[in-house]
């Protein structure tokens, strides 16, 4: 997949949709179901882009509840509506994983497993800017038709065991998620296809290729 990029610099992650709206960027459906155990598919869809110093995403879902749980970073977010972006920015076998709720709230880690992460400083974590349509505020699971869309701004900084000033000309490898843990009918949907017995996002070998032009 190509990844544009933007020919200005967006200051706030509530000016991301509008700015993919005029660089003229599509959304991507994430909806693979990988597993036959959570055959529920909510409706989600993502667009990105990149700029001279970061990262630009923009999610939409369309889901039957949402939780919001944790409202500090760092916290377990994935049992949360959640949307998540792994990447291999750095050419090694080094991967972040950048997990986001439908409020805002994110986790951040790198490492070249699933059982060697390194967190990121909450320091670090505050560099990412976000907004959602649901606000910030945590709140319960509420039953019933729910529509988000949630916009982040990842500066290269906040890739903390590299160095990264550019992505121009590069090919990486990524992949793009949405779940909810413990939400009441939990869902593991990817966007490039996994093939393992049990749900598993830290499965790098299955990332799909983004080129930022």
């Amino acid at each position: 997949m190509n990844v544009k990029k933007l020919n200005r610099t967006v200051a706030d992650a509530q000016g991301v949709p509008s700015a993919l709206d005029r660089a003229g960027i599509e959304f991507i459906p994430i909806n693979t179901v990988n597993w036959e155990a959570y055959p529920y598919r909510p409706e989600v869809e993502f667009r990105i882009a990149h700029s001279d110093e970061a990262i630009h995403l923009h999610y939409r879902v369309s889901e039957k509840s949402a939780r919001a749980k944790y409202g500090e970073d760092a916290g377990k977010v994935w049992t949360d509506s959640c949307v998540e972006f792994f990447s291999i920015p750095g050419g090694d076998n080094i991967y972040y994983n950048l997990e986001c709720n439908c409020i805002g709230t994110i986790l951040l880690a790198a490492g070249s497993e699933r059982n060697d992460r390194e967190m990121a400083s909450v320091e670090t974590m505050k560099k990412v800017l976000r907004w959602s349509s649901l606000g910030t505020k945590t709140f319960d699971e509420k039953i019933g038709s729910c529509r988000w869309e949630l916009a982040l701004i990842v500066p290269y900084a906040v890739f903390f065991k590299h160095r990264i000033v550019s992505l121009d000309k590069q090919l990486i490898r990524a992949n793009f998620y949405k779940c909810g843990d413990e939400l009441q009918t939990p869902h593991f949907l990817s966007w490039n296809p996994i093939q393992t017995d049990q749900p598993d996002f830290h499965r790098p070998e299955f990332f799909g290729e983004l080129y930022f032009e």
